[in-house]
């Protein structure tokens, strides 16, 4: 079952460049902001050749509709890839780990419930590739006016892979980024979260909500301002830093797909004509 990684960059010259494209989306005076529990679990379905799309929504919507009726209390809301392999994410936030035991175990002691999704899982199942899954925890002192912005359409996730034993280089660069930003672009909002369990190790992941495509055409225009506040010497650190601790990163962009979601009370009561729309 769903058990809610990974912006676009353009090479620009003395950047950190995933990181910093990621990061650069502004809060505007209408956002209101839905700050998230701080554990995150992602899981990923990577659908075969020719199964993206309309087949994979269907599944998902069948199973969307299965917890509605039960009124399920494990919510996760659902992002479809626009780069990368075609994939989709889900997403479940909770407060602690006990609180996901408790969520999952009500569900999986559901009979009626679970042999309803034993059933849409097997015909997702035959439009699947591959999946995994992996648990997060948001990390406040990395982090920049996070929370999800309603009307976001999109959402911009970076991951990167830290060096064994650099792991104090990493936050040095994350705090010299958000000083910049502080000072530069106060506005700019993100969520960085570092890796608990499933993935290869000493890994972060940085995510963005969006409006729409302009608003990530908007983004590159505020590089000058935070560029000025980094200034030359903290540039040069920059750099540094990255060469020393970064060993990969990987950039992506994703939509928010309300149709294979199942969101929280929260989210619909802020968007109901989005999450819930009228046939």
């Amino acid at each position: 079952m769903k058990m809610p990684f990974c912006c676009q960059s353009v090479a620009l010259p003395l950047l950190l460049l995933a990181f910093v494209n990621c990061m650069t989306s502004t809060v505007s005076a209408q956002d209101k902001p839905i700050v998230s529990p701080k554990i995150l679990s992602i899981t990923r379905e990577f659908t075969k050749p020719g199964k993206e799309g309309g087949p994979h929504e269907k599944t998902e919507g069948d199973f969307a509709k299965a917890m509605s009726q039960a009124k399920a209390t494990d919510y996760y809301y659902a992002l479809a890839s626009l780069s990368g392999r075609p994939r989709v994410l889900f997403m479940s936030a909770y407060p602690s780990f006990a609180e996901m035991e408790a969520a999952r175990k009500s569900v999986n002691t559901n009979a009626s419930l679970s042999a309803e999704l034993d059933k849409v899982n097997e015909a997702d199942g035959d439009l699947l590739a591959e999946t995994d899954s992996s648990v997060w925890m948001r990390r406040d002192d990395l982090s920049l006016n996070q929370g999800y912005r309603v009307g976001s359409r999109y959402e911009t996730i970076s991951q990167f892979v830290i060096r064994p034993g650099h792991y104090e280089e990493w936050v040095e660069l994350v705090k010299l980024v958000l000083d910049a930003y502080k000072k530069g672009v106060p506005d700019a909002h993100w969520g960085m979260y570092e890796e608990l369990y499933g993935t290869g190790g000493n890994a972060f992941i940085v995510i963005t909500t969006l409006h729409d495509g302009a608003e990530i055409d908007a983004n590159f225009a505020k590089d000058d301002k935070f560029i000025e506040a980094l200034g030359t010497e903290g540039m040069k650190k920059l750099q540094a830093l990255e060469a020393s601790c970064v060993e990969s990163r990987v950039n992506n962009v994703f939509r928010i797909a309300p149709k294979m979601s199942y969101p929280t009370p929260a989210m619909v009561q802020a968007e109901p004509d989005f999450w819930t729309p009228k046939p």
